[in-house]
Formats: structure tokens, sequence, C-alpha cells
């Protein structure tokens, strides 16, 4: 099973995340698939940037997002793109 996930890289209290599709059964900052976003929460506005086709081909083959990951996407419109997509197949 695949999971759509944060790795955590940065130092103590300053973190910033890669997005991306891991094994679930792989730790948080084991090896990973394919890289498809980053995210940093410290910048105000928090950066976020995430390659939507990657996005999108990771949900469409049955990848899990996450909590966090989910509300990003959202936030980005990836969610109610592959929605779209869905109904219209």
């Amino acid at each position: 099973m695949v999971k759509l996930r944060l790795q955590r890289f940065g130092t103590t209290k300053r973190p910033f995340y890669r997005i991306v599709a891991a094994d679930a059964r792989k730790r948080r900052d084991g090896r990973y698939l394919e890289i498809i976003g980053l995210y940093d929460p410290t910048k105000e506005p928090a950066f976020v940037k995430i390659d939507n086709e990657l996005a999108l081909k990771w949900l469409a083959t049955g990848a899990q997002p996450t909590d966090t990951v989910k509300n990003l996407f959202s936030k980005a419109g990836i969610i109610a793109t592959f929605s779209a997509n869905k109904t219209q197949k």
C-alpha cells in the first residue's frame, strides 16, 4: 500500500517537509518512491509547492494521502480536480 505523506527535514524547531509517495511499511523519513512536492510551515504564509500531475497520478493509482497531505491537496485544488476527473470517467 502506498501512502502520500510528509518526510521531515531541517534542524530542531526549523522543520520543512517533502511530500513523498512511500510504502506504508517504511519509516517516516525512510525510503520513498517519488517526491511530489515541498511544504515549509515556518514561512509566513506557509510555502507549498506541489507537482499536480504527479499528485494526480499517485491518487489515480490508489495511493492514500495522510490527513495533513489531504488538507494541503485540498487547498491546492488537487482533490477537487481528482474528484472531477473520477466522475467524468
